[in-house]
């Protein structure tokens, strides 16, 4: 990630769309998977509201590469920073004492849901009960970034609101996220139950923007990466199902609007209105930038597998608006920025 003015602006304004934010002040905040494309959108959030607006807040970056962490962050690393190389995905041994958890670690590429089926579903579980039982030790609030993909597969083609549930084959390999992903929700009602942990929810839709690694393999990453290189981009589908996509920025937002905000228990989806559209049109949308065209390839039997078998995964996103939260950009300014900015960063 190359920083630049027009970043950091961005970030100025996504935080005029977060309600209380001056709560944060003072704060220890840790984030685990901290490198990842919503972890470290939020560390660069909190980072700026350091450094610009004196915010005192203390962080914990957590991950599995202290270096690559350090690599991502040497622009913006100082004082308040504290790195946790978490090697063990069952136990967070924490030297601080954080009052915030954002835990957003986890396998999420799905070109690893088919090869690593096992690793993806127990991840969930266990990564989330040590996050869990941090916070029980130290009386901190957790918000835990689940996915759009527990809703499941359902035949109407409206959005989903967060009491829609649909159907998800337990027996197919596939369904080791959205499964792990359930049961993690479950995981956290059930610390909130017996032990009173303080727990909030967050369920993204497909977030997208420039802080995308060469290991994604989310299909909007891939999008980016092809066209930025002067290549065209190349679909192994139709590209027919409809997706709620939001802009990194604006998902840290809404992730930081819920945990300062949203009630302990509920869950509450994070996407963008001006921003639903097939997966098609979001990649004719990243060629509109880049003067690339969308070519259609067969995919083949290991590509299949690790397909997301939702037709529609649009999200409602009224319950978080009833925060106060608002995104700031629609798909066509979030693409763009997103093109401008992985462009300046090669």
């Amino acid at each position: 990630m190359k920083y630049c003015k027009e970043y950091w602006s961005d970030i100025n304004e996504v935080i005029k769309n977060i309600p209380a934010v001056e709560r944060l002040r003072g704060k220890c905040v840790m984030i685990t998977g901290a490198t990842g494309l919503i972890g470290s959108s939020l560390a660069d959030v909190l980072a700026y509201l350091n450094k610009e607006y004196g915010y005192s807040l203390h962080l914990i970056l957590a991950g599995r590469d202290e270096d690559r962490m350090k690599r991502r962050f040497q622009a913006v690393c100082d004082h308040s920073f504290a790195f946790y190389d978490a090697e063990r995905a069952d136990r967070l041994d924490i030297k601080a004492d954080p009052d915030l958890i954002i835990h957003t670690a986890g396998n999420a590429h799905p070109g690893l849901f088919s090869q690593q089926p096992v690793e993806t579903l127990i991840g969930c579980i266990e990564g989330t009960r040590a996050v869990l039982d941090a916070a029980k030790d130290h009386g901190a609030r957790v918000c835990y970034i689940s996915s759009s993909e527990v809703y499941g597969r359902k035949d109407d083609p409206q959005p989903y609101k967060e009491r829609d549930f649909g159907f998800v084959d337990i027996l197919n390999p596939r369904s080791c996220y959205p499964t792990g992903k359930r049961a993690a929700e479950t995981l956290c009602a059930a610390y909130i139950s017996e032990f009173g942990t303080d727990t909030v929810i967050v369920r993204p839709g497909h977030i997208y923007g420039p802080n995308i690694t060469e290991t994604d393999s989310r299909a909007t990453a891939q999008f980016t990466r092809s066209a930025c290189r002067g290549e065209d981009i190349v679909m192994k589908s139709a590209g027919l199902q409809r997706r709620s996509y939001c802009y990194s920025l604006d998902c840290a937002s809404a992730i930081l609007t819920v945990l300062l905000n949203g009630n302990a228990g509920q869950a509450y989806n994070i996407a963008n209105r001006d921003s639903q559209v097939s997966i098609r049109e979001f990649a004719e949308e990243v060629c509109k930038y880049t003067s690339r065209k969308v070519i259609f390839e067969n995919p083949s039997d290991e590509e299949k597998r690790g397909y997301n078998l939702m037709d529609n995964s649009t999200l409602d996103p009224s319950l978080l608006e009833s925060l106060g939260w608002k995104a700031c950009f629609d798909l066509h300014s979030g693409v763009k920025r997103t093109i401008d900015l992985f462009r300046s960063g090669e």
